[in-house]
């Protein structure tokens, strides 16, 4: 019981980085930089606290993670950015459908034994991404949000990749965070329009210490408990908790071609990371 609170916990976190991105950005008219710099700012310091606490350094071979703090910095940059234009549940389909299509032609490229399952769960991710995105006379999806969100799903998937293996996955973390504060303020040299309401300070913070600070401690946690099928999995239900958060807390619509979409792309997702087992084993 104990660890499926914990699992819930940080896929509720997860949900709440697009809910808060959105409200930051959006509802509060915070300019997307200013909002991503505050938010790698407040998930760095929380993580190099939680790291300290266990009488490590954060600092340790940092120089070494600047390939991963630049693919989180952008994928921080491209988060901020479409969430302008794009609802939080669209915007977390669009974040995982791209992933699991990108993460599917890394494995095509690396010349990995791809399962039948794997091949049809992304055919069905790749069709909901056209029916969410297909344009037409009563619906469109804003195409300067759609490609932040896909650029920013690019850095995450680098983020990934890079990431994959590592000894200390929390202090990794903690180091990419601080060296990706410096990448993603020297965006600010661009400019900035937006006004630094308290409202999207105050969703910056949360999102930086708690929804991605804590989150990602809680799940770092809990993930070696979970086989990997069951990781991927119960990350399904980060688009289906932030499509019913904005509904209820933004007043988002609820649209049949976002639930069609949604249901193609989760069910995808799903699909790919089934194993079967051979006739006679259980």
């Amino acid at each position: 019981m104990k660890l499926f609170i914990l699992v819930a916990l940080a896929m509720m976190a997860f949900a709440a980085n697009s809910v808060l991105t959105r409200v930051g950005v959006a509802h509060y008219a915070m300019d997307p930089v200013a909002f991503a710099v505050i938010r790698v700012a407040a998930g760095a310091l929380t993580l190099a606290l939680l790291v300290a606490a266990r009488r490590n350094s954060p600092l340790t071979d940092i120089t070494s993670r600047w390939r991963g703090a630049l693919a989180l910095a952008i994928y921080m940059l491209g988060f901020s950015w479409a969430y302008l234009s794009l609802g939080a549940g669209l915007g977390a389909l669009i974040l995982f459908g791209v992933l699991q299509v990108i993460m599917f032609g890394w494995a095509v490229w690396r010349g990995q034994s791809i399962p039948l399952m794997r091949w049809i769960g992304a055919i069905f991710a790749i069709v909901g991404l056209v029916v969410l995105l297909w344009p037409t006379q009563a619906f469109s999806v804003p195409f300067f949000g759609t490609v932040s969100m896909i650029v920013a799903t690019i850095g995450w998937a680098a983020y990934t990749i890079l990431g994959q293996g590592a000894r200390d996955p929390l202090r990794a973390t903690a180091g990419n965070f601080i060296l990706c504060l410096p990448i993603v303020a020297l965006a600010l040299l661009a400019g900035t329009d937006g006004e630094f309401a308290q409202g999207g300070v105050i969703s910056a913070i949360v999102a930086g210490s708690l929804s991605s600070g804590i989150g990602y401690a809680i799940w770092y946690r809990v993930l070696p408990q979970l086989a990997t099928t069951v990781a991927a999995v119960a990350q399904l239900s980060v688009p289906v908790i932030a499509v019913i958060a904005g509904v209820l807390f933004l007043g988002e619509p609820l649209s049949a071609r976002l639930v069609i979409a949604g249901a193609l792309v989760i069910g995808g997702i799903a699909l790919s990371n089934v194993k079967w087992a051979p006739a006679g084993r259980i």
